[in-house]
């Protein structure tokens, strides 16, 4: 059979109706999919694990001619696939519950050596939430962290908003294919995410219906992704109390925002915030928690980066990256990245520590 690398995994990931953990025991038993892809019905009905739909997927799958047409047209739709063993596969998702068999990405995944903000809340959120979501991530993505987000009407799509509008960058996870734009009155914030060197992420194969039971799922992956989330609205009982839960299942921080005791939006911020969550006061201090400031001037006055400027300092960190391997992210001639660190290191935001090593200077 001939294939290209990583077609094996996307047929099993594609299969309909078998849960991860199905698929990764598959993978554990045939190490080479391509077996797995000529197994007879008998031999699968050996393992007790399977149950009668999964073999008649398996089976039905074997039988399916256009896979490799399928595979072969996502360079054309501009998606990648990175399945669970692609180095590409962020490493953080395999020590979540459920981790996702693979993942697939238009645009750009988030950078993992900078920090990464999930911003979530209400759908139906209030002027109060989406004052504050625009504001927390302009602020955010102004001092380079990345923005995560599930791209929902309200407090979703304006921290996504927010992230752009700060020159940030911004990455949605959706709960359907990456090729469907839900809700499809987002279509404009979908096409910025990616022109603004965002992306869109899901673990669901492209076409796929945005189904109601995708959501819950997908949450999980919103908090992995992240280094810590931030709750701008959300009532008592809400989907973003479960992400809450996820995220601090997954060992990070939460944080929600305050709102009018009278308010409905705000119940589920308060309980967190009684169960301990941290309280967002404001950008600054928030940042200044993990050590961390706002790209402004002593005077207050912010500093005004070009799209070059911000594209590399938002791939730097406090940890010294190399020259080289700014060139490689970056896709930018020598020259050219060397004079943009050089006008960055004047306006006092890039430090050379060692020859040819850069830090972020805050």
């Amino acid at each position: 059979m001939n294939t290209n690398k990583y077609e094996h995994e996307f047929w099993l990931h594609c299969l309909p109706n078998i849960s991860n953990l199905v698929k990764f025991k598959l993978h554990s038993i045939f190490p080479d999919l391509e077996e797995l892809r000529k197994e007879k019905e008998k031999s699968l009905q050996c393992l007790k694990f399977l149950s009668e739909t999964h073999i008649r997927r398996i089976l039905h799958g074997q039988s399916d001619k256009d896979i490799s047409k399928l595979y072969q047209s996502l360079a054309k739709k501009s998606i990648q696939h990175f399945p669970w063993n692609s180095p590409n596969y962020p490493s953080q998702l395999m020590n979540i519950f459920d981790p996702p068999f693979g993942l697939f990405v238009k645009g750009d995944l988030p950078v993992f050596q900078q920090y990464r903000v999930a911003i979530i809340g209400a759908r139906k959120c209030t002027p109060y939430g989406e004052r504050n979501a625009l504001h927390f991530a302009q602020e955010l993505g102004q001092s380079g962290l990345q923005v995560i987000s599930g791209m929902a009407y309200g407090i979703d799509g304006f921290g996504h908003r927010g992230a752009i509008q700060g020159g940030g960058r911004t990455f949605a996870v959706l709960g359907c294919g990456v090729d469907v734009c839900y809700p499809r009155e987002h279509i404009g914030l979908y096409q910025d995410i990616l022109n603004h060197g965002g992306g869109i992420i899901s673990e669901y194969p492209p076409g796929t219906s945005p189904l109601a039971y995708h959501f819950p799922a997908r949450n999980r992956l919103i908090s992995a992704l992240s280094d810590f989330l931030i709750i701008i609205e959300a009532k008592k009982r809400s989907g973003s109390l479960i992400t809450a839960d996820l995220a601090l299942e997954q060992g990070k921080d939460v944080y929600a925002l305050p709102g009018p005791v009278d308010s409905t939006f705000s119940q589920g911020c308060h309980q967190l915030i009684k169960q301990g969550a941290g309280i967002l006061l404001s950008p600054e201090i928030l940042l200044e928690d993990f050590g961390m400031m706002t790209n402004k001037t002593k005077g207050g006055k912010k500093k005004i980066l070009d799209s070059s400027e911000n594209l590399v300092y938002s791939l730097l960190c406090l940890q010294p990256k190399r020259f080289d391997d700014l060139l490689i992210e970056t896709k930018m001639e020598i020259g050219i990245l060397m004079g943009v660190l050089i006008s960055l290191e004047l306006k006092g935001y890039v430090k050379e520590v060692s020859k040819h090593n850069y830090v972020k200077y805050l």
